[in-house]
């Protein structure tokens, strides 16, 4: 059973916790201020095991395993009691990758092993959830989640549509949930040279050190294509109408999914999934890394809770049926201030501030996931046009501090203090962002976008861009409206 505690304030501490002005100027933005859900065993304390968070695991694939799970386990607040997935090999793995891996003191609850994550969010022993699914999934689910009054961890992008976004962020500021989203440049420590980069970055911009800011350059990669694969038999392993969800039936093919290899130890979860390069579950990698690296550059410019007022784009789309995101692509957007960002795949892989007195560049570095596109040689992880530019001392301006982000989310849910690490908010303006850059590359024309009301001005084919049809029975837009 929940108790109903209200938002406290206090002074942003390290590892969660936001002050109580900046709590209530995201909640205003979100739509309102609402009382925060406990349960009422985690108000006993921390210390014994029965006290510790209970979580449910939605989604046992590639980036659960590798980050998501080992996140929540290295945190050390919380048990796993539950692992979801529509792949029946995947969540029986997920669960032996969970007690393999596990730490803490006392012996590990037992564990759920389930195919609907309708039927862990109905179950009362939970206290939070992290969703790991494919982007078109995440608004469902975190509603539905939302609604069951659970905390929630949902990896990035926020959501797939702008509309399912609006709705989604809406929500949670009725609800009184811990959420975050799993943009965790925002708690990066990377290597000793380079640690808390991103932070630092933003935090030298802010405090003037390039002087006044005029533009942002963003670097991201690209997907490759392939000719389309023929249909294959669904796998009996797969719940095949329930993966599409609200999006349109269409034949099955292993590329369009995941990997259905089998290892020495398991499912094969290591292999970049197909879904990632197709347009009706990813827009690709404008949100796929610009989710990340928009949302720094949000951060860096101060500018987290509104968004751009003109954009204009190309981009190269492959004709294909199943591997068709885009590919090569060139995006201006004109922000408050009249700065000018540019977001392009020939530029380094980072986040560039550029101002009259000098630029920094930020970035990852590489090694990290080698899976992933990191930065190639050139600029460092953090670079400046002069090194004075990276002097930390001096700072007046300070930015909440992350150690590790799923740490940071579940310590908010201890606390019951809303992060101001990627909340819903935050959150939704950087994935908004990403879509309407997206829809200007697919328009292929100047667009101008009304960061208040959040659509295009005078433009009927944009706005239209901004939702998508669901198939019956799925969809957040179906569930806001039950």
């Amino acid at each position: 059973m929940r108790k109903i505690v209200r938002a406290g304030g206090g002074a942003v501490k390290q590892g969660g916790g936001v002050s109580r002005r900046d709590f209530v100027k995201l909640a205003v933005t979100a739509g309102m201020v609402a009382p925060l859900f406990v349960p009422a065993r985690l108000l006993r304390g921390q210390t014994a095991p029965s006290n510790r968070i209970r979580v449910g695991q939605i989604g046992a694939g590639r980036i659960a395993t590798s980050h998501d799970i080992p996140g929540v386990l290295k945190a050390g607040l919380a048990d796993y009691v539950a692992v979801c997935d529509l792949d029946s090999r995947r969540a029986p793995a997920g669960k032996a990758f969970i007690q393999k891996n596990r730490t803490g003191a006392g012996p590990a609850p037992d564990m759920a092993v389930l195919a609907d994550y309708k039927e862990l969010l109905a179950r009362k022993d939970i206290d939070a959830v992290v969703i790991s699914l494919p982007d078109h999934q995440h608004a469902e689910v975190a509603l539905a989640a939302c609604r069951a009054k659970k905390d929630i961890y949902l990896q990035k992008p926020f959501t797939m549509t702008h509309e399912e976004g609006v709705i989604l962020r809406d929500a949670i500021g009725k609800s009184g949930i811990i959420f975050q989203v799993g943009s965790q440049q925002r708690s990066w420590t990377g290597n000793a040279q380079y640690q808390d980069q991103f932070r630092k970055a933003c935090m030298l911009v802010r405090n003037g050190r390039v002087g006044v800011l005029k533009a942002v350059e963003i670097g991201l990669p690209t997907d490759p294509t392939q000719s389309d694969p023929p249909e294959m038999p669904v796998p009996a392993n797969l719940d095949y109408e329930r993966w599409l969800g609200p999006t349109p039936k269409v034949y099955y093919t292993e590329d369009r999914v995941h990997s259905q290899k089998m290892t020495a130890g398991g499912p094969d979860v290591s292999s970049r999934p197909g879904w990632l390069r197709n347009e009706s579950y990813c827009l690709g990698m404008i949100t796929g890394w610009g989710a990340h690296h928009f949302d720094t550059a949000h951060w860096g410019m101060d500018m987290e809770l509104t968004g751009p007022s003109k954009v204009e784009g190309k981009g190269e789309f492959p004709t294909n049926k199943v591997w068709n995101v885009h590919g090569a692509y060139h995006i201006e957007l004109t922000y408050p201030k009249g700065i000018k960002m540019t977001v392009s795949d020939k530029l380094q892989n980072g986040i560039k501030f550029i101002g009259d007195e000098g630029w920094i560049f930020v970035g990852r570095e590489s090694g990290v996931t080698p899976s992933d596109p990191m930065v190639p040689a050139g600029l460092k992880p953090l670079d400046a046009s002069a090194a004075k530019l990276l002097d930390m001392n001096g700072l007046k301006i300070e930015l909440p501090y992350s150690a590790e982000h799923h740490l940071n989310w579940l310590q908010a849910v201890a606390s019951r203090k809303p992060t101001n690490v990627a909340p819903a908010p935050v959150a939704h303006r950087a994935t908004a962002a990403c879509i309407v850059a997206w829809i200007a590359m697919k328009l292929g024309r100047p667009l101008t976008w009304d960061p208040v009301k959040e659509q295009f001005v005078n433009d009927a084919e944009a706005n239209g861009m901004l939702s998508r049809p669901e198939r019956a029975g799925y969809g957040a837009v179906r569930l806001s409206k039950t």
